[in-house]
């Protein structure tokens, strides 16, 4: 009876949780197009004369390719360069500040303050996982057809990941 008990008020506590989570991971779903992103102009100055690996990096573009030079003036994909003056102008494709925030609970890294958010979530749903399992009395009809069904979605998610 402590599980069923303690199973529901954790499900209630991380209701709030897990619909931002779901979201979240919608938008992540798309994240290899522009789906929910609008442009975003940037006007930087940075120091002059950065060599290609150094430019990327200040700009904070990942896979950075400079694709041609003319005189003073670098271009790479959305933007120049100036390596004379160090004015920079390109254009970025932004998830909305929400939409971004949420996302970054996903990306989360160990260095960061949210990853203990996401250690507590995933031990919770450890939890669910488990305690599913004293919900009903083994041997009840209602137990095995559960079995069941919990072998089916172990064996469709390593199917999923696998093929």
């Amino acid at each position: 009876m402590k599980m069923r008990i303690l199973h529901r008020y954790i499900g209630f506590f991380l209701a709030g949780i897990m619909a931002v989570y779901a979201l979240s991971g919608i938008v992540l779903i798309f994240r290899d197009g522009d789906t929910f992103k609008s442009e975003v102009q940037h006007k930087e100055k940075l120091k002059p004369n950065l060599e290609e690996e150094a430019l990327g990096d200040a700009l904070g573009i990942k896979r950075f390719k400079v694709a041609k030079v003319e005189g003073n003036n670098v271009f790479f994909e959305g933007g120049t360069y100036n390596s004379e003056t160090g004015q920079a102008e390109y254009t970025t494709k932004e998830l909305p500040y929400v939409l971004d925030r949420m996302t970054h609970l996903h990306k989360a890294k160990s260095s960061e303050p949210l990853y203990m958010l996401n250690v507590i979530f995933g031990l919770s749903l450890l939890f669910f996982v488990i305690s599913s399992f004293w919900m009903f009395m083994p041997g009840t009809d209602l137990f095995k057809k559960g079995m069941i069904f919990a072998a089916i979605g172990f064996v469709l998610a390593l199917v999923l990941l696998f093929v």
